[in-house]
């Protein structure tokens, strides 16, 4: 054995994705994150087109994450804590579909897990309005450009507003 631990993947859309990406890689279990685009019909896209609104994608966060040190509940218990699930397409003074709240699951058992705790959030009311976050079956992932890797650890802060 190589002593390499066996990871699981998460695919989160909570906004701009540079605070998104800092608050999961302070996760204990977060082996690896990576930001880009999914959930468009353009192939590969760029930063510039995701922005124009005209490909359809949200700016996303794929998480590496560790289940024997962090469950994909907690995971969910971070992107509940880390970005308003109510306003469509918006998040601070970022608007447009790219900012929207989405889950991309990966296997039915995420499926299962955020569907329920979507329903136990909007039943006890933890926030003034109905949550508008998306549960979607996986889509490609698009790494962004380099730059936006890490962009708040690079550059201390990049929060987006938020």
């Amino acid at each position: 054995m190589s002593g390499t631990p066996v990871t699981e993947t998460a695919l989160f859309g909570a906004g701009c994705f540079w605070g998104i990406e800092e608050a999961f890689r302070q996760v204990e279990g977060v082996v690896e994150t990576a930001v880009g685009y999914a959930g468009g019909a353009t192939k590969n896209p760029d930063y510039r087109q995701v922005c124009s609104g005209t490909t359809g994608h949200a700016e996303v966060v794929r998480i590496e994450f560790d289940p024997s040190r962090v469950g994909y509940a907690r995971l969910l218990d971070v992107f509940w804590e880390i970005h308003d699930p109510t306003t469509l397409n918006r998040q601070g003074p970022d608007v447009g579909s790219q900012y929207r709240s989405v889950i991309f699951v990966q296997s039915p058992e995420q499926k299962t897990t955020a569907e329920s705790a979507k329903a136990k959030l909007d039943a006890a009311r933890r926030f003034p309005r109905p949550l508008v976050t998306q549960i979607v079956p996986d889509a490609p992932f698009t790494r962004a450009e380099e730059y936006h890797q890490r962009y708040a650890e690079k550059h201390g802060g990049g929060s987006c507003g938020l």
